[in-house]
């Protein structure tokens, strides 16, 4: 196993700033590389704002949960992602997809709009389309969130990146899929990948490695060891895990997926801010022990 492995200087290691409104106190994360796409709209979600307060620590502070979870209200939810697509594209009613998620590598086309208050209307992990009007979205709690631009071909895609996503490689299987039914040049591609949980914190156990070294050449160098002391710093670190020192790095894993679909390093922005290290802003499953919100990273392309 080898030590902790960094991203590359040559990728668009940023952090990504957050755009706030004041009407809403909404704290949505963009980076630079989309912004400046004229047709393209992205963002991803925090946890500041909104009106859920099931996952608060103040039942006065109201929270951005985006997604339909057994603990909220729906009512709280739809409200919430209507503030969150206002504060991306100015229309609290502008078309919003979502998937029920399965961890898998299934990737769709999407070509009719949905609502805020429909939930995942189909069994996959990646979406893309080329129609203008609609906003792809990708539900997080830890999991890695991949956006997607053809910036020739005007066509977006979002990918929902677990570490069962992530072995079944639904980065590079979208990117191809992009190339079926859209024409799609690696070469043309920008991505963004967005919060999620960093490999400071997520420890797993030696069969999540075994799995990864049966599959990616690049294995070891995922994965790092985490000693004792500094395993008690990151709560989201369960005890009782199989090998609890042993951390993935899952968005080093996806940012080489992309490079192995051919994108180029330059064109792929890393938002590095672990959502298990910053429960303050974001929501962690790991950290919060499954009793948590959900965030929506979202991509789509401006109506004509």
């Amino acid at each position: 196993m080898a030590t902790q492995h960094s991203a590359a200087n040559d990728s668009a290691d940023i952090m990504a700033e957050p755009r706030l409104r004041s009407t809403s106190n909404l704290d949505v994360l963009k980076v630079p590389s989309f912004a400046a796409i004229s047709w393209l709209i992205h963002g991803f979600s925090t946890r500041a704002g909104g009106q859920s307060t099931t996952y608060s620590k103040s039942p006065a502070i109201g929270e951005l949960n985006l997604g339909f979870t057994t603990s909220d209200h729906n009512a709280n939810v739809v409200a919430n992602r209507e503030s969150f697509v206002e504060a991306v594209t100015g229309n609290p009613q502008f078309p919003l997809v979502t998937l029920c998620q399965i961890h898998s590598a299934a990737v769709l086309r999407i070509q009719t709009p949905r609502t805020a208050r429909d939930s995942g209307f189909a069994e996959a992990d990646g979406m893309m389309t080329n129609q203008p009007g609609i906003l792809l979205a990708i539900q997080t709690a830890d999991c890695i969130p991949i956006l997607v631009a053809d910036t020739k071909q005007r066509a977006v895609a979002g990918f929902h990146a677990g570490w069962r996503g992530t072995l079944q490689r639904i980065a590079e299987h979208g990117v191809e899929k992009m190339h079926l039914e859209f024409g799609s040049r690696p070469e043309d591609l920008v991505a963004a990948i967005g919060p999620g949980i960093g490999s400071c914190c997520y420890a797993v156990g030696t069969d999540v490695y075994d799995q990864f070294h049966s599959q990616f050449s690049c294995a070891a160098e995922l994965f790092h060891l985490v000693n004792s002391a500094e395993e008690q710093h990151h709560p989201g670190n369960a005890p009782d895990q199989q090998n609890p020192v042993l951390h993935l790095d899952l968005l080093e894993a996806n940012r080489r997926q992309l490079l192995n679909a051919g994108l180029n390093a330059d064109a792929i922005a890393l938002v590095h801010q672990c959502t298990s290290c910053n429960t303050d802003r974001f929501f962690s499953y790991r950290a919060e022990r499954g009793v948590t919100g959900r965030m929506l990273s979202v991509i789509g392309i401006r109506p004509e």
